[in-house]
């Protein structure tokens, strides 16, 4: 069981992605990370192994990330052993998409094995990578297409939040048998994957 949670909107998103991760640290503490987009870059990723503390020590509480739009997790391993690495945002080869997920893809191992076969290099141990790589490969500009394309080559359950490059102010979701909350406010639009965040 892990946590997730997105933010984009007028603020910086950094500490409002902490605070939410501090809602959900009941859902995983073995590592702890952030994506946060500055200007036309994707991300800035900083990932932290164990609690969330460690994370918010390491970013000075979100204010060395700059930035209004953002994804973040919390992790309880369940591939690959609890490291820096492990965490997530998992990233394509380019860090061009990134992506946290709470969940688990059932059949990774042979769709890691294709996107190896294919001359994707893979960092981690976990499943989610698989995500990563695999949203590279499908992706021509359409990050809707691209995602349904992913999504149907899936077994498993997730709560996905997915950043794209070249998709500024743009946080993409989806979900299957794992809850995901949207919601608004007058600054901001927020993704979890429970109510308290």
């Amino acid at each position: 069981m892990c946590g997730i949670v997105g933010y984009i909107g007028e603020e910086q998103a950094a500490p409002i992605l902490l605070d939410g991760l501090s809602k959900l640290e009941y859902r995983g503490y073995d590592s702890a990370g952030l994506a946060v987009r500055d200007g036309d870059a994707l991300a800035q990723v900083v990932k932290a192994k164990g609690r969330l503390s460690n994370l918010v020590e390491k970013t000075d509480n979100g204010n060395a990330l700059k930035g209004t739009c953002g994804i973040g997790h919390t992790r309880w391993a369940t591939h690959g052993a609890p490291s820096d690495i492990n965490s997530h945002p998992h990233m394509n080869n380019a860090g061009t998409i990134a992506v946290v997920h709470n969940g688990i893809i059932e059949n990774y191992i042979p769709l890691k094995k294709k996107m190896q076969d294919k001359g994707y290099q893979f960092v981690s141990e976990t499943d989610t990578e698989v995500l990563a790589h695999l949203l590279d490969y499908y992706y021509k500009g359409n990050p809707l297409e691209a995602i349904t394309k992913v999504l149907h080559r899936v077994e498993g359950s997730y709560a996905l939040g997915i950043m794209f490059a070249d998709q500024p102010d743009k946080i993409f979701a989806a979900r299957k048998d794992s809850p995901l909350i949207v919601g608004k406010s007058d600054n901001g639009s927020f993704i979890a994957s429970d109510v308290p965040a």
